[in-house]
């Protein structure tokens, strides 16, 4: 059992990757106590071909990881294309182009073949995904197509926006930094 009670994101994935990739495990407990971590975890470990199983008991969280039979076929051969966004305008110099180029590229996203796999905001990105975006609806229609949406926790934590995310999930720079690196193709406006 791997304990990672008390540690903040994002130790506990970090530990738990450290831990599989020592030794590849059929089962793996790992404790933590917060939602994020629970979250965070699991997402990873489902990433690694573990099905997960939650268990809370008073403060503690329980995620048992139980390997499942590795994917293969066509699912496997997909190409991942990620949109990475940095900023709330596309390009540099007049801010209102720059939004006006944004919201063509976000329009444009569910045109390209194939569809991006995730579309990830970061830093001043994030306020894109919010519930005052007018580009909500672009993203919740790509979400409706199957794009996974992720934003930055830190930055929607910078700027008071983690209640306000109003398209994907919350995501943190190790599952980020992955996507990247998992990327066939990756779009940087």
């Amino acid at each position: 059992m791997l304990d990672c009670r008390g540690k903040s994101c994002p130790l506990p994935v970090l530990e738990t990757k450290k831990v599989l990739d020592e030794r590849p495990l059929e089962e793996l407990k790992v404790v933590v106590d917060n939602d994020a971590a629970r979250e965070n975890v699991g997402r990873f470990l489902e990433s690694r071909g573990y099905r997960v199983a939650v268990e809370r008991q008073g403060e503690a969280i329980f995620l048992v990881g139980s390997r499942e039979k590795a994917e293969t076929g066509p699912a496997m051969d997909r190409r991942k294309v990620v949109a990475f966004i940095d900023a709330e305008t596309l390009g540099r110099g007049d801010e209102q182009l720059g939004a006006i180029l944004m919201k063509s590229f976000i329009f444009t996203l569910k045109e390209i073949n194939p569809l991006p796999w995730r579309i990830i905001f970061i830093n001043s990105g994030v306020k894109l995904a919010s519930t005052d975006s007018e580009l909500l609806p672009q993203l919740r229609e790509l979400e409706n197509l199957g794009v996974e949406i992720l934003s930055c926790g830190t930055c929607l934590d910078f700027f008071h926006l983690k209640e306000r995310l109003g398209s994907g999930r919350v995501s943190n720079m190790y599952e980020i930094l992955s996507s990247l690196t998992e990327a066939t193709n990756v779009l940087k406006p």
